[in-house]
């Protein structure tokens, strides 16, 4: 499975470059719960993709007024992170999920 490339920003983490993703329309799940998701895959040999569920709110999310945005800088540390927890950005496999908790990540 891989991400659709419309909407899609670029960045280049040591070296690799990757495109990530935040859907722009909630799921009914992020309205309600507020758990922003960001989905990342390798730019040139895109395999397994990696999807984040942040401790951030998705802007509309109707339970919170609070927007803190994910900033590249971001991407990148998760990115970073990711693949110490295992993440093989060019080998095909199923999709890596983890779940970030403060400064930490965690493999779901």
């Amino acid at each position: 499975m891989s991400i659709p490339k419309k909407g899609t920003r670029k960045i280049i983490v040591d070296g690799e470059p990757f495109i990530w993703l935040i859907r722009r329309q909630a799921t009914y799940t992020q309205e309600y719960c507020g758990n922003l998701h960001v989905a990342i895959e390798h730019a040139q040999k895109p395999g397994s993709v990696l999807v984040i569920i942040t401790d951030r709110p998705h802007p509309q999310c109707w339970r919170t007024n609070e927007v803190r945005p994910v900033t590249p800088c971001d991407a990148a540390q998760w990115i970073r992170q990711a693949v110490q927890l295992g993440w093989q950005p060019q080998l095909p496999g199923i999709t890596f999920e983890v779940r970030i908790a403060g400064l930490f990540m965690e493999k779901i």
